[in-house]
């Protein structure tokens, strides 16, 4: 059953994973996105601040947002995108070997004044790695379709 705006809660959370990280996929994603040293090198990321290879922050969230995507298409959202993210946090470093995992909190929702066909729902998602240590945190500003009368 399709989940409207009207049937969405605040309060409402969710829970999905995992998604395992590898050595081979942040150096390819930070060749390609993100090439610094920490990101791409193991020699060079010994002698960094994280002391050792982490995942780009933008790997991490890519990874966490395939995963909230998962979310979303479990609970049936009606899902017509978002207006972007508020409070992005990257929290801890993500490492090969890692599994995240994320939680998802519907954290306001009201409806558009504009637009009366949508709702605006605010969602807080935070990853985890296999550890339950959050690495990652953001707001998400989703749109979800209102009801119609005739649903």
């Amino acid at each position: 059953m399709v989940r409207y705006f009207d049937d969405i809660e605040v309060g409402e959370t969710y829970e999905h994973g995992s998604q395992d990280v590898t050595k081979d996929e942040i150096v390819e994603f930070a060749e390609q996105y993100d090439p610094q040293p920490f990101h791409v090198d193991e020699d060079a990321a010994e002698e960094t601040a994280f002391g050792g290879l982490a995942a780009s922050g933008w790997h991490t969230a890519s990874m966490c947002m395939r995963l909230l995507v998962e979310v979303m298409d479990e609970a049936d959202w009606a899902s017509q995108g978002a207006r972007g993210v508020d409070a992005l946090r990257w929290i801890r470093p993500v490492r090969p070997g890692d599994t995240l995992s994320v939680e998802v909190e519907v954290v306001d929702k009201r409806t558009d004044e504009d637009n009366p066909a949508v709702g605006h729902v605010d969602s807080k998602l935070t990853g985890y790695n296999q550890d339950g240590e959050a690495v990652i945190s953001w707001i998400g500003l989703g749109m979800v379709e209102r009801r119609h009368d005739d649903q």
